[in-house]
């Protein structure tokens, strides 16, 4: 192909140049981050094509500042700001491929959005996810079900919707008490930080009783597509993203242990039907156990640093994301925090203290 024959990448039309950069980045990036982008450019795609614009070379900063006036009128500002986030990284993209002027990507208008309106401050509260727990585990007939086996992983680690998605019976070691969580996205469940996202975790005999209590009376003996043993089974297999949602909605729903805390009967009411779960206000989404389990291992003194571990998250997406914890419950870690400083380190600030003590002490304190 000659110079003359090769294509212009200013007449590419907006979707082609979305496909063409979610093609590049999908080598560096896991499925759902892609399918992400592609949701939030798909809604500038059907701008553009509804406003003729036909190609990426035409555009202008007065076309992105209009976009972002047409997708302000209608979205919260934490919303807008992913999106335009998101926009933003095509015209990066667009601009190497000499398809649009250079610089134009800085005309993409971010919006300055306060960390209370970027983060979702629902979550499982731990009485709630506490009392939840106690009643599986003591009642016969529910205890050791699918339903009790995913809450409890899901609060007791703190784990994504997408790990829990990905455990195999052989990633489960009920008698050694900890789970494993692997990265295998050749076979359908890529953990979200890939291989850094892989991590032995530790639980407690109660935990382990359950799921060993599942294992022998109530998981369905399937295989994947793969051939691989989901832990957390349907009947047909490892279930989907969203069938697991709806697992978790029915698994936290209130009315299971106790009376309504919104006045409705339990027997006519239609949130406590599968394909309705979720409009219960008190049901929970895997995400929203996330964070308030993860508010509650940093509220019973779990170090910071293990809890971000435990969780794989980074300690500052934790506290922006994830801590939800009052400002009582603040104060009262930094209470502990001190008198732990004071056992373990502040006691020993004696100047006549010899340093053989001080590290025969540290390894009686300290399990490294």
């Amino acid at each position: 192909m000659t110079s003359r024959d090769r294509p212009d990448p200013a007449a590419l039309t907006p979707r082609d140049a979305v496909q063409r950069y979610l093609r590049r980045r999908s080598s560096d990036a896991t499925e759902a981050s892609v399918y992400s982008w592609w949701y939030r450019l798909k809604l500038w795609i059907t701008w553009c094509e509804d406003n003729g614009i036909a190609n990426v070379g035409g555009l202008s900063g007065y076309d992105l500042d209009e976009y972002y006036e047409h997708r302000s009128a209608t979205i919260a500002p934490a919303t807008l700001e992913g999106e335009m986030w998101t926009l933003k990284k095509l015209f990066e993209y667009l601009e190497q491929l000499e398809a649009v002027d250079d610089g134009l990507a800085k005309r993409v208008r971010i919006p300055d959005v306060d960390d209370a309106d970027r983060t979702d401050n629902t979550q499982l509260v731990a009485e709630n996810a506490l009392a939840q727990l106690r009643w599986f585990r003591n009642e016969p007939a529910v205890y050791g079900t699918r339903e009790h086996v995913f809450l409890e992983l899901a609060w007791i680690i703190g784990a994504r919707q997408g790990g829990l998605r990905a455990l195999d019976v052989r990633d489960v070691h009920i008698d050694d008490r900890y789970v494993e969580f692997r990265h295998r996205p050749k076979t359908g469940t890529p953990l979200k930080n890939k291989i850094e996202g892989e991590r032995p975790v530790s639980i407690p005999d109660e935990t382990s009783d359950a799921l060993r209590r599942y294992v022998r009376h109530h998981r369905h003996d399937v295989h994947d597509e793969y051939g691989r043993q989901p832990f957390i089974a349907s009947i047909q297999g490892r279930p989907g993203k969203n069938t697991l949602r709806v697992w978790s909605y029915l698994a936290t729903l209130p009315c299971r242990r106790g009376p309504c805390p919104h006045g409705r009967d339990r027997q006519t009411c239609g949130w406590t039907e599968y394909a309705h779960a979720s409009k219960c206000p008190s049901s929970r989404s895997p995400h929203q156990i996330r964070t308030g389990s993860i508010t509650w291992q940093l509220n019973i003194g779990i170090p910071p640093g293990i809890v971000s571990v435990r969780v794989n998250a980074d300690p500052k997406t934790i506290r922006a994301h994830y801590d939800k914890a009052t400002d009582e419950e603040r104060y009262r870690r930094q209470r502990e925090r001190m008198e732990r400083d004071r056992r373990h380190f502040v006691d020993n600030m004696d100047i006549d203290l010899d340093l053989d003590e001080l590290d025969d002490d540290l390894d009686t304190n300290f399990d490294f």
